[in-house]
């Protein structure tokens, strides 16, 4: 009867369930499809339905898990304030706690790179978002403002890197939320009175995920590829 349940709809989301669960108990490396399939009770060849290889599942739990996080974040900056600055230290707090919180995860999610297929609400897109009400809010100069995610981005990611990997201890979440906003204010004033850029301009930093978004157009929940919807980039204007 499970099987039969499965097949009829449930078997990939089963499967996104189990590993993950092997993820947090074994680590990013420390399972296979094999081992997430006997955990929902299916064979692997059912599971090649959906998965054709243990690389096509990590892509796509990397994707289900920055999409949870993008929409924490997002969340996370909608409960803080209607300041662009608070909105901002709401959101490095928040990354920082969640690859704290879940270091086996966040791992995985950030390791398989350009593996991850379109993403929405992608982390990147909110904090686009955080710092264009930045910008229009006068906190940030126009010549700032290109890249400026990259730069957050490296900030928070690679506090959040040093706590996961034991070569900064803090002790408590109280502690990682103060150190947290500390950097974020040190970025963001930093950006605020950085010098001019160069007459070519600051270098155009890229990632997958930002590739991505400038060939197709960004993802949304109704449609992952690509759709006319409006994009997470419009909250600003919505809360305005």
């Amino acid at each position: 009867m499970a099987r039969a349940r499965y097949h009829h709809g449930d078997l990939r989301g089963a499967l996104l369930d189990a590993a993950e669960a092997l993820v947090r108990e074994r680590g990013p490396d420390g399972w296979s499809l094999r081992e997430a399939s006997a955990r929902v009770g299916v064979s692997p060849s059912a599971a090649y339905h959906h998965f054709d290889s243990r690389g096509a599942l990590v892509g796509a739990l990397s994707g289900r898990v920055l999409a949870r996080l993008g929409e924490r974040l997002a969340l996370d900056a909608d409960a803080a304030s209607a300041d662009p600055l608070e909105r901002l230290i709401a959101y490095g707090r928040g990354y920082v706690a969640w690859a704290v919180d879940d270091p086996a995860v966040a791992r995985l999610a950030f390791g398989a790179g350009g593996a991850v297929g379109p993403v929405s609400p992608h982390p990147h897109d909110a904090l686009t978002v955080e710092l264009d009400r930045l910008l229009a809010g006068g906190g940030l100069p126009p010549s700032a403002r290109p890249g400026a995610e990259f730069l957050f981005w490296a900030a928070v990611h690679g506090l959040a890197t040093l706590l996961m990997d034991g070569l900064v201890r803090l002790d408590g979440p109280r502690a990682v939320e103060t150190e947290a906003e500390r950097l974020v204010r040190a970025v963001l004033a930093g950006l605020a009175h950085e010098a001019p850029p160069p007459r070519d301009g600051w270098p155009a930093a890229r990632s997958a995920h930002s590739d991505r978004v400038a060939a197709t157009g960004p993802a949304t929940p109704e449609n992952p590829e690509n759709s006319p919807r409006k994009s997470w980039r419009n909250r600003a204007a919505d809360a305005e």
